[in-house]
Order: C-alpha cells, then structure tokens, then sequence
C-alpha cells in the first residue's frame, strides 16, 4: 500500500466521518481516478517526438499512455483527421495515489513562485482539474529533444459536493492557497 493511501485509510476517512457526519466508509469522498493529458501538436510532422512524448509520460506515470486521433480535419492548423494531437493515461488504484503523492510533495513545490493551488478549478461534480505548463518538473524527465510541455492532471472523485471534495484533497495533503493569501 502506497504512503498516500495508507494516509486515506487511517487519518482522512475518520476527519471526513466527523466532520460530515457520515457513518457508512463506503459512503466517504474518495478518489476515483485521475487522468493525465498531454497535447503533442507537431508529433504529425515527426514521429520521433511522438515517441520520445510517449516514453516520457510513461516514466512518471508509471503507466504507458494512449494515442489519441483527431477526430475532424482543421485545415487552418494544418490537421488531418486521424492524426496523432495528444497522449492520455488513466490511472486508478495504487498507481494513482504514488503519482499524487509525488505530484504534492515533490512536483509542485518545486514551481516557481509557487504559493499554492487556486480552490476556484472545482468543477460543479467535484472533480479537480490542474495545468502545467512543463512535465519536466517531475524528477524521472530530463529535458530531451521534446523540450517541455504541458499537462493537464484531472482528479476525479466520488463525490458531487465541492465542499467534500476541497476537504478530501486538503486532508490528502494537496497545497491549496490559505484563506488570507486568497485575499491579496
């Protein structure tokens, strides 16, 4: 069992029963999923950094990722239906809570400037949604030939309160800004 999901198991569950009054574990906010995008426009003209994209996502994800195909044809970005436009990787379980557990105590304090997440990319299901603008700040990626990209990092969850949701992420330990920095 990972550090993170041994920390949902034996601290999160009883903060989130008393503070929310559920009795049932089954009925706690958890985390279901989370799901990694990556767009790889010019991979069309060169297969290598498709690849290399490819390659790279698997290292810290720890999961190889999917090729997703553009669906219509956009002559103005010189796009072909069909073509490769960016990578995807799902990832539950014990995959899922090592890559959060890296992605909030190693990644994203080593933004720059970084004074925690915005509370404001709550979806109305819950559901969190992050964007990055390098996927070499994880520590397994060295800057190739690919140079940096971006991600894209959604943290679905089981619950469609975002109140439940804030607490369930905040007590896993995702940096959040505090209430007065908000109001600066």
């Amino acid at each position: 069992m990972s550090r993170l999901q041994e920390k949902y198991y034996s601290e999160v569950t009883k903060k989130l029963s008393k503070s929310f009054g559920i009795k049932n574990m089954l009925a706690l906010p958890k985390i279901e999923k989370v799901v990694v995008n990556m767009g790889i426009g010019e991979a069309t003209k060169n297969k290598e950094l498709l690849e290399e994209a490819r390659t790279d996502m698997a290292k810290f994800t720890g999961q190889l990722p999917s090729i997703r195909l553009a669906r219509v044809s956009v002559a103005s970005f010189g796009l072909r239906k069909g073509s490769p436009v960016g990578l995807k990787v799902t990832l539950r379980g014990k995959r899922m809570y090592e890559f959060l557990d890296k992605l909030f105590s190693i990644v994203l304090p080593r933004l720059r400037d970084f004074r925690g997440l915005n509370r404001d990319s709550f979806d109305k299901y819950g559901n969190y949604t992050l964007g990055l603008t390098e996927h070499t700040l994880f520590p397994e990626v060295q800057l190739g030939k690919i140079g940096s990209r971006g991600l894209e990092i959604t943290i679905v969850t089981n619950t469609e309160n975002k109140k439940q949701a804030e607490d369930l992420l905040e007590n896993m330990g995702m940096p959040f800004k505090k209430n007065d920095q908000e109001s600066k």
